[in-house]
């Protein structure tokens, strides 16, 4: 299996030479690494450039337009039919590609596989919350109320990638979690439960520490699926009262902090999800 894994950056030149070399370190080595830089102005573009000696390697620039777009483009440039996604401030175990791999080889239909993780907080390894343990199946009812795969975790076939369009440039955040609800919801996930990648936290430009609300990504993906997919009144209902309880804490949060300026569009999803 050769694999396209796609590492998008923004001036991440403290990071990024962790994360390619741990690509390139990986014991499965048929792939290429697409590192996309999404318009750094720091020495990023450097780092890239001082690995373009593995023939492996290639550097993609782009002016700044966002994550969902840098993957986007890494994909749409890379050479084979499965991809896999690092981001610049995570790295992966060595054995991470073979892992996944070996679960393809036993179950040929699955076109996407995930692996679990390790949280590294300041520098320490930490316990995650039990909800975000990671699960293979069927898993779209689990994928709900937050994100249930890391984008770093994950091998994918490109024909299932361009069937769901990519990552939607539409959000800033939660790019991923509207992902995995369109992969989800028709698709079986395949999961290697071991902790095959090193997910850090606690940095300063990280996008979930950035943004106020980020939920209100979360509603309007959850409102997405419930038009694009024929989803079971099962299905339906879960959908429905994850995204109400979301709008209903959307909404005291604006209030508490007076901060008013997508209180309408929630006020509006909230009416449309209860008609």
């Amino acid at each position: 299996m050769k694999i396209s894994v796609i590492i998008p950056t923004f001036n991440r030149e403290d990071l990024l030479k962790r994360s390619v070399s741990s690509v390139l370190n990986q014991t499965h080595a048929e792939l290429e690494l697409i590192i996309v830089d999404d318009g750094s102005t720091d020495n990023s573009r450097q780092v890239a450039k001082d690995f373009l000696s593995d023939s492996r390697v290639r550097y993609v620039y782009q002016e700044n337009s966002g994550v969902s777009s840098a993957r986007n483009l890494g994909v749409s440039v890379s050479s084979f039919e499965w991809v896999s996604f690092l981001d610049s401030d995570d790295e992966w175990l060595e054995n991470k590609l073979q892992k996944q791999v070996e679960l393809h080889t036993k179950k040929p239909d699955l076109l996407f596989i995930h692996t679990e993780e390790n949280w590294i907080r300041n520098g320490k390894k930490v316990n995650k919350p039990k909800q975000y343990k990671k699960h293979g199946g069927y898993i779209f009812s689990k994928c709900l109320s937050l994100c249930a795969i890391a984008p770093s975790a994950v091998l994918m076939h490109k024909s299932l990638f361009n069937e769901m369009y990519g990552f939607s440039t539409d959000y800033t955040v939660c790019e991923d979690f509207e992902l995995w609800l369109k992969v989800t919801s028709k698709y079986e996930v395949g999961l290697v439960d071991e902790p095959l990648v090193n997910k850090y936290g606690g940095h300063e430009d990280q996008l979930s520490t950035k943004f106020f609300a980020m939920d209100l990504y979360r509603v309007r993906a959850l409102f997405h699926i419930l038009n694009i997919r024929n989803l079971s009144l099962e299905e339906q209902t879960q959908v429905k009262e994850v995204a109400l309880k979301k709008c209903d804490i959307l909404l005291k949060g604006y209030e508490k902090h007076s901060n008013f300026k997508d209180y309408d569009e929630v006020k509006s999803l909230q009416f449309r999800l209860r008609s």
